[in-house]
This record gives C-alpha cells, structure tokens and sequence, in this order.
C-alpha cells in the first residue's frame, strides 16, 4: 500500500494516477472533498488533518511507501501561520508516524526555496549568476520568505526523522508547470498569459514539468534504496517575458509588451501591503514575488539524473502540453455550466 498526502494538488494529482498505473494500491488524504482525478475511484481516501497524530497513524496500516506532497504555496502574509501549520508542523507528524512503522520509504517534497538562494540584488544593481544544488547551505542570518523558511523546516522534520532510522529522500522541485486548476499556484503563469495582460516582470524563473516531477519521485522511492539524500528537480531556466510569450502564443493571445522596473514592483507591493492591511484582502503582489528572479538563480541537476538515467523535458514541450491541458479543461468546464 502506497500513502499520498496532498491528493488534489498539482504533483499528488498526477502521481496518483500512476501509481495506480502500476498496480499499486493507493491510499490518500485529502481536506473537504475527494478530488476529481483521473484514477480516483480506484483510491481509497482519507479525510482529515495532515496534523492529526491518530489519522496518520490510521493512515500508514501496511503502508511501504509514503509520498509527502501536501503543502502551502504562498507568499501573502496572512499565510505565514498556516505555513508554519501544514508544511512543518505536519510534516512534523507524518515523519513521527513514519518513525513508529519500521521500514516504510518517505519521499518528502520539499521546494528549491529551502535551498536559500542568497541575498536580492539591490535595485538597479545587476544580475549575479548564482549556481545552486543540493549541497546549498541555508543562510541563517539572511531574509527569507515565510514560505521558503516553512519548506526548509519541514525538511528539517524529515532530517530529524533519518537521524533516527528513518529511510527517507527528498526532492527539490523548482516551479512545477501542469496543467490544473489555474487559478491556483504556478499554473497561474497561464492564466495570466491567457488573459492577455500588458506588464511583465524581468528576471528568470526556474520551472520543472510535473510529469518529469512524478517520473524522478517514483524512481527514486520505489526502484533504489537510496536514503537520507535530497535531490534538485529543474528543466531550466528562462525569462519570465519568454514563458509568458510562448503560453500566449499557445492560447492565440497577445504576449505581454511592458516590463515593470524594480523601482515601480517596489512601489507597488508596498501599495499592495498597505490596501491588504486595510482591507483584508489578500495583496495581489508581495515583497517576495516582486522581487522574484531578481537573482539569477540556476539549479544543478547532475546528481539526480546520475542516480536516476532520466531527464527533463525542455520547456517548450512543457508549455505546449499545459496549453492543451488547459484549453480542454477550460472547453469542459463551459460545456458543464452551459448544460
């Protein structure tokens, strides 16, 4: 028996299905309703809180293999608790639980946001080429988002769990692309570049195919032993204003024409900040995704595809994929309301 945590989001909802795939009985957790993924009514499902010590207990009965999807992607300020909450306290409990069923396999997603990533660039100042990888050292006395300080504690928990005998490894995806819901996490990048909107920022972002994602995760779990490692999972880097351009080019819309300085994004998220204090809303754009990609951060894959002998799809494959993906589901959803 196999045991997803964070069935519905964007990585579970394809490693699910193929895990089934394989003939492997699945168990998952999911919060107020079953997900409507392909495979689904083939997966017994659990309803509850990752946080919960009895139900993850419950959750591992003759459980080999768990694969910890569940967490939070945000950069709101609101989120900073529920940060703490999911992707460390219950990382935290899930690896507890582990601990007490000798010989159960973990494989934690972590983020390549726990890997730091050193200081922004001063506005103006220009960019510096940063080459990361596993061995990448968290600065302690540097300013990091509440989001990637979560995933770097959560990769903690599991860290305290192979100290004490745990079998477990953990892989750093960069931005995951697929195409699901797109009014959640990165497959928003699409929706933005569907909607045809005019700014852009500059810089570059790291992105990685959530099927490339899958394919290293079920590698790495169920055909090595391999324990207590950490490996980055990332296609490439590009431009911001080239994925947007090519998403747009996909969908038959109008790319983005205007970059936003550093000075005007600095303005802005504090503009932001102000009306959410106000407000209550949530801000559209934050410190931490205004100054994102200031820094030219490239990731290192040499040792996952040494360990592995597989490879990353380039990313126009990736967007061309999404594209579809998300134009069917968009063409279903109207055929569902029209009905």
């Amino acid at each position: 028996m196999i045991f997803v945590t964070g069935g519905s989001g964007l990585i579970g909802s394809f490693l699910i299905p193929a895990l089934v795939g394989q003939g492997l009985a699945v168990r998952a957790l999911y919060r107020k309703t079953i997900p409507p993924i392909e495979a689904a009514g083939q997966v017994e499902w659990l309803e509850g809180d990752l946080r919960d010590p009895g139900l993850m207990r419950e959750a591992l009965q003759d459980v080999t293999h768990v694969f910890h999807c569940a967490g939070i992607v945000s950069y709101a300020p609101q989120d900073a608790e529920l940060l703490q909450q999911v992707n460390v306290e219950g990382t935290g409990t899930l690896v507890d639980a582990c601990l007490e069923r000798p010989g159960i396999r973990l494989c934690h997603v972590s983020s390549v946001a726990a890997l730091g990533g050193g200081a922004s660039r001063a506005e103006g100042e220009a960019a510096r080429p940063v080459m990361l990888d596993e061995n990448a050292k968290w600065d302690l006395g540097a300013e990091h988002a509440a989001y990637a300080t979560s995933k770097y504690l959560g990769e903690l928990e599991v860290w305290r769990g192979v100290s004490e005998g745990l079998q477990a490894v953990i892989v750093n995806p960069s931005v995951v692309l697929g195409p699901a819901d797109w009014q959640r996490s990165s497959t928003r990048l699409f929706r933005y570049a569907y909607d045809e909107h005019t700014f852009y920022t500059p810089g570059s972002i790291n992105f990685v195919d959530v099927r490339d994602v899958v394919a290293f995760m079920l590698h790495l779990a169920l055909k090595t032993d391999i324990s207590a490692e950490r490996y980055v999972l990332s296609a490439e880097p590009v431009p911001l204003y080239q994925f947007l351009k090519e998403a747009a080019t996909c969908f038959g819309k109008k790319p983005p024409t205007t970059v936003v300085p550093d000075w005007a994004a600095e303005i802005i998220w504090r503009l932001e900040h102000a009306r959410s204090v106000l407000t209550g809303a949530r801000p559209l754009i934050t410190k931490d995704t205004a100054r994102a990609g200031r820094n030219d951060l490239i990731y290192r894959t040499d040792k996952v595809r040494a360990a592995t002998g597989l490879t990353f799809r380039p990313l126009a494959e990736t967007i061309r994929w999404c594209c579809a993906g998300l134009l069917a589901n968009e063409s279903r959803q109207s055929t569902v309301i029209v009905s």
